[in-house]
């Protein structure tokens, strides 16, 4: 898999696969290198990552999608790894995610070293769990 930061080319894609952003943020999030795109060997697009930034100052993902096909096969822990590598290049220290409780992602950042940090109880919605790491 390759990752890339996406470029105005990505828009339609994004607006198009994203149903979770306003599509007036998509641009400005791509022009601040908030969101990065999975890429197969062929360079197809296979899903992307999201990141804002909580209180303004700690990077926050948002959202990790890839596609049916690529699930289970290791891409998911790779793409947050690249991620964090980001977010430690740019002088951050601390890094924030968080998942329903009732999906499976939990499990992975767990094992990747992120740790309960708080949730979010919202009517009608599962608990979101919030999630830190620091690296």
């Amino acid at each position: 898999m390759r990752i890339i930061a996406a470029t105005d080319s990505h828009y339609e894609y994004i607006k198009e696969h994203d149903h979770h952003i306003l599509e007036n943020l998509i641009l400005p999030k791509i022009r601040g290198n908030e969101i990065y795109i999975l890429q197969n060997e062929e360079h197809s697009i296979i899903g992307w990552i999201r990141h804002s930034f909580f209180w303004d100052n700690t990077p926050f993902m948002n959202m990790i999608w890839i596609d049916d096909t690529y699930r289970n096969k290791g891409l998911g822990k790779k793409a947050v790894l690249f991620w964090e590598g980001e977010m430690k290049k740019q002088g951050f220290n601390l890094v924030m995610t968080s998942t329903l409780a009732n999906e499976g992602a939990q499990h992975l950042y767990r094992k990747l070293g992120y740790r309960d940090s708080g949730c979010l109880i919202l009517e009608d919605e599962p608990l979101e769990i919030l999630l830190t790491k620091s690296l």
